[in-house]
């Protein structure tokens, strides 16, 4: 019998660091733990992190041998910057002569970086023109920067991304004299020297920190005996290894909301959608758009970086948010939450220590106003009414959900306040969510419109311990499908766990060739590769925006060949089911149009048009879109079909055409394609499908989203 091997995800949530153990081959779940999140440690969150670790081995019986996979998503980074906790940096630049060096030393003197929390970033610059650039003069530099304190250096020059020369001079000499370095042209290949080393200081800040964490979870899983790489996960949804976070840090921002999103991803049936990450303190709300979350530029200090991470609003309303009442009325409900208030929720209180309720009214934290609600027992203990007890009242939570409570310690606990506000206890659990749903429904609105998710072809996606208290008002209010998948409470630890490894390479090319497609497709697959997957494994998404000319690859692959499928084969019956449920549509208005060995497709006739669902044979719906035609060809004619398409769903607007997304299903993957030029469209699924050498028939499926 083979022996049993398994992948841990571990996940640092704000309260709690919970670790998962999955079956590689089965992708069952065969482990949970949780610990307290050790902020205070002198480890930081590693502390959690290892002890969760090791918990999970011990509580489950799994040898250390048989581990194959351990990741990790972080705070580290993200705690760092709002906390102000961020080491001083020395800059050094370099550039040309003249007019262009002086442009190179403005662009290269980064200006202190206020971090909006009252901290900041220093910042201490050195520029070296082109003509006076010697190695002494690099050593003088660093020299000057040591006695003003600098341990941190950013080496940053002009044209870097085209030659790194100077830059890697610099750095050679920094880490020489035992300086932490960061390059600029490291952290991206764009054009744009200001924003490039600006973002280069941003990660220099946090690397002492870092590098510090870093070595400790490393050894500690060492100790432990299991020798695989340190996966950690990024803030776009991919994981790299240990050794690749030491030089970019940055990249891990946003780690925990991506790992809630990945783990979604690997149990939903959709394509398109909005998804909550709802804890107690606080909700993450982002986009997943054509099965992959929405990426974008974060912004630090008010401007934007070169730090690819999920596009994620962050709204201070969740689970545990406290009511708050002025004058006899509801005045809102958060953005203090029981967690911070130091109470349990009503629903979690034995209805037999709730005796003799009274109404009291508190500051949670110095400066906050007095109106947070409290609920005084006998006992002296004190409670809070939350929007998951509101949501217990009105019958959305159900005993499946995490967030499950006591109907009638809420009652009773809830009574009070009722009273003083003068509405029936239902009355006032619809305003609470009614006053947290008013803060959700232009986030949502907005996303939508960003990213041009069309409502029928949008669902919402609850993760997290909270998530239906506040996802199924939500969305009834909205009068959109959505759901809470299985494990939501630990859905972070698994997306860790199944997490892939990911590398994106950006590039500026006019008029870009197909040997330039080639070489950033390699470049980006090669950077995969280094951080750990196989070289099987991987596939390169392509982007080019036709407005900037920017190119982007999104190298995704596993650290290991995958053999296996997550889910059993998905019947056409099961196929037509999902479809239907998704369209909201009766078997007769639903029809498959076209199949292959890997995918379903079926159409229905609704307001937008001729309405498409792709579902492969996994029963994950691949594709929404409202109006689209599909064509099964020959890979000989693809050519043809996609020629016929072009023209017959194209949409003329006055003087503006708007041209079809593409989507070809060729063997067992989808591939999207986007732009609004014919030979540039070609170019790039030539580069493709020149990778299939099968005969069979390929799905053309064309979709024009505002038909």
């Amino acid at each position: 019998m083979t022996e049993r091997k398994v992948r841990i995800g571990i996940d640092v949530g704000g309260t709690h660091t919970k670790a998962v153990a999955i079956d590689n081959l089965t992708k069952e779940i065969i482990g949970k733990s949780s610990v307290k999140t050790t902020h205070d440690s002198e480890s930081g969150v590693s502390g959690g992190v290892v002890a969760a670790f090791l918990k999970c081995l011990e509580e489950y019986e799994i040898a250390p041998e048989s581990v194959v996979f351990v990741a990790h998503s972080t705070t580290q980074a993200t705690n760092a910057l709002l906390e102000g906790d961020v080491a001083t940096v020395g800059v050094i630049g370099t550039g040309g002569n003249g007019i262009e060096g002086f442009l190179a030393k403005l662009q290269t003197k980064v200006k202190d970086i206020d971090l909006g929390t009252g901290r900041k970033i220093v910042v201490i610059s050195r520029y070296i023109p082109g003509k006076e650039y010697t190695a002494a003069a690099v050593d003088q530099a660093l020299a000057e920067l040591r006695s003003e304190k600098v341990n941190v250096l950013v080496a940053t020059s002009a044209f870097g991304v085209d030659d790194l020369t100077k830059e890697q001079e610099i750095l050679a000499a920094a880490e020489k004299q035992g300086f932490s370095c960061t390059m600029a042209s490291e952290m991206t290949k764009l054009y744009g020297l200001s924003r490039r080393t600006r973002t280069a200081v941003i990660n220099g800040s946090i690397l002492p920190k870092m590098l510090e964490t870093a070595n400790c979870t490393e050894e500690s899983v060492r100790e432990a005996g299991v020798d695989v790489p340190l996966m950690i996960m990024r803030g776009d949804g991919g994981v790299m290894d240990v050794g690749e976070m030491k030089k970019r840090p940055v990249l891990t921002m946003l780690s925990g909301p991506a790992a809630s999103v990945m783990g979604s991803l690997m149990y939903l049936r959709a394509s398109n959608g909005i998804y909550f990450e709802v804890g107690g303190t606080s909700t993450n709300i982002g986009v997943i758009k054509d099965g992959r979350p929405a990426i974008d530029y974060s912004q630090i200090g008010g401007r934007n970086t070169y730090i690819s991470s999920l596009d994620v609003r962050v709204l201070g309303v969740a689970g545990g948010s406290m009511v708050r009442v002025e004058q006899h009325k509801l005045l809102d409900i958060g953005p203090r939450s029981a967690h911070i208030g130091g109470m349990d929720y009503a629903a979690f209180t034995p209805s037999e220590e709730i005796e003799e309720p009274t109404l009291e009214f508190f500051s949670p934290k110095a400066g906050d106003p007095k109106d947070y609600v409290a609920i005084r027992l006998k006992n002296g203990k004190r409670i809070t009414i939350t929007t998951t007890d509101a949501a217990n009242v009105l019958g959305l939570i159900q005993p499946e959900h995490f967030s499950y409570g006591n109907q009638e310690s809420i009652r009773k606990a809830m009574q009070p306040l009722a009273d003083y506000v003068n509405k029936t206890i239902e009355e006032m659990a619809e305003e609470l969510l009614a006053l947290a749903f008013a803060k959700i429904r232009p986030v949502i609105l907005s996303l939508a419109e960003k990213y041009k998710l069309e409502k029928d072809q949008m669902s919402l996606v609850g993760v997290g311990g909270g998530a239906a208290s506040l996802i199924i008002y939500t969305a009834e209010k909205l009068g959109l499908n959505y759901q809470i998948p299985e494990n939501a409470e630990v859905i972070s630890s698994i997306g860790v766990a199944l997490a892939m490894v990911q590398d994106v390479v950006e590039r500026m090319i006019p008029n870009p060739t197909r040997e330039d497609i080639n070489a950033i497709k390699r470049e980006a697959a090669d950077k995969a590769i280094e951080n750990g997957a196989t070289e099987d494994s991987i596939e390169v998404h392509i982007d080019i925006d036709p407005q900037t000319q920017k190119i982007t690859a999104i190298a995704t692959g596993s650290t290991e060949v995958q053999t296996t499928e997550l889910l059993s084969a998905c019947t056409e019956e099961e196929a037509h089911e999902i479809a239907g449920t998704d369209l909201r549509v009766g078997d007769e208005q639903l029809q498959l149009v076209e199949q292959s060995e890997h995918f379903y497709v079926f159409s229905a006739k609704i307001k937008s048009g001729d309405a498409v669902r792709v579902i492969d044979r996994k029963g994950f719906i691949r594709m929404q879109r409202g109006h689209a035609k599909t064509i099964k060809t020959p890979m000989s004619s693809y050519m043809d079909a996609i020629s016929f398409l072009w023209e017959e769903m194209a949409n003329y607007k006055s003087d503006l055409i708007i041209r079809p997304d593409f989507y070809i299903c060729a063997g067992p993957r989808m591939m999207d394609f986007s732009s609004n030029d014919f030979s540039q469209l070609m170019m790039l699924i030539e580069v493709e499908m020149a990778d299939f050498q099968s005969n069979e028939d390929v799905l053309i499926i064309a979709a024009n989203q505002s038909y």
